[in-house]
């Protein structure tokens, strides 16, 4: 009796890490399964990259309501700051866990640097910004964007620029490894479908417990009037500034993901044209609806790579036809938006998230007679 009490009592906090001990061995299984597959892979990690932008975006945007249109930046801090750090590590081996393991811990440390810098930035920006509400936010969020875009696009000269000056030799020697206009090549191919949609897996679950949290209600409360739920007490300016670093670290992460997946990072994959692709995905998918972000990044990344395959085979093989896709793209994203504003407004999913839908199912289940 004492045993079955004490399993009780313990089994709650074993439940909380059940989904994670359950990602982790499905994962582990699909990576055996499928990962020989390169082309796979490649769609599998640009999807679950636009998942996690989409997701992380969604908290700002959907969750408290704000208007961000500069994720792209908080991913080219990711993307430049993890590529970095893997350049420089890429001789170091950890002997006592073998190069394969090795490999993967130094790309997770990479990942969380370039993480932890974007938040770092989201938070630098938010701090003064986020007191500005509506167009006055986004026109914030795009200039930061663009910033950090031409920035990185004219890091040799800056690079320069700080070697002149005393104590800042360090920042200008890692900022010129940036590569300018040029972009960065030579990082480490060390992205995986497990590493991907494990962090796939991460802001999902912790999207939905910050949903069921009491400061996923605070959010939702600045969402619907920020008048009001300052006035009962919700310190808007605080809130509003932690969901855009946590918003900002898993942009980083993103970006980070990517850099180790293409073969060359540069400034023109950071463009507002990739913000603009987030944005559009989360509200065709539903403002506040982690499920429909998912969605509609899932739909909006492969729809190219169709499309892509129907002009290569309506060309016989004519590669020239096929890259009209990437032409074509952003007024295909654009009817797409208009045809879902028309006929259903609030998005795929409006509010509501596939796992509410399944407890009201089980709830209207017939029980054992």
């Amino acid at each position: 009796m004492a045993w079955r009490t004490r399993c009780a009592r313990r089994w709650p906090r074993v439940k909380a890490y059940l989904p994670v001990v359950g990602a982790i061995v499905v994962l582990g299984v699909l990576q055996l399964v499928l990962g020989s597959s390169e082309y796979f892979v490649y769609l599998a990690s640009l999807v679950g990259v636009n998942v996690v932008l989409a997701v992380s975006l969604n908290i700002i945007n959907g969750m408290t309501g704000q208007f961000s249109i500069g994720h792209a930046g908080f991913m080219a801090v990711g993307a430049y700051v993890s590529g970095t750090t893997s350049l420089l590590l890429k001789d170091e081996q950890l002997s006592f866990i073998g190069a394969a393991a090795s490999d993967q811990l130094f790309f997770l440390f990479s990942l969380l640097i370039g993480g932890v810098t974007a938040g770092v930035f989201g938070f630098l920006v938010g701090l003064p910004s986020l007191r500005l509400r509506g167009d006055y936010l986004a026109i914030v969020t795009l200039g930061f964007g663009e910033i950090i875009r031409v920035v990185i696009q004219n890091s040799d000269g800056i690079s320069k620029g700080f070697a002149t000056v005393p104590g800042l030799a360090s920042a200008g020697s890692f900022i010129g490894n940036f590569g300018g206009a040029l972009g960065v090549s030579g990082v480490p191919q060390r992205s995986t479908f497990f590493m991907v949609w494990f962090w796939v897996f991460v802001v999902v679950l912790l999207s939905r417990r910050l949903a069921d949290s009491s400061h996923g209600r605070s959010l939702k409360a600045i969402r619907e009037d920020e008048v009001a739920a300052e006035a009962m007490g919700v310190d808007t300016t605080s809130y509003k500034v932690r969901a855009f670093v946590v918003s900002s670290f898993f942009a980083g992460v993103a970006g980070g993901l990517f850099a180790h997946f293409v073969p060359i990072i540069n400034p023109g994959s950071f463009t507002f044209v990739k913000s603009m692709e987030v944005v559009v995905m989360i509200v065709a998918g539903g403002l506040g609806s982690t499920t429909g972000a998912m969605v509609a990044a899932v739909i909006l990344t492969l729809l190219p790579e169709g499309l892509r395959t129907v002009f290569l085979e309506l060309g016989g093989g004519d590669a020239s036809l096929a890259q009209k896709v990437d032409q074509i793209r952003m007024p295909i994203y654009g009817a797409l938006l208009v045809l879902i504003m028309l006929t259903r407004s609030q998005g795929i999913f409006g509010t509501h998230e596939a796992w509410d839908l399944w407890a009201r199912w089980r709830r209207r289940a017939p029980g054992p007679t």
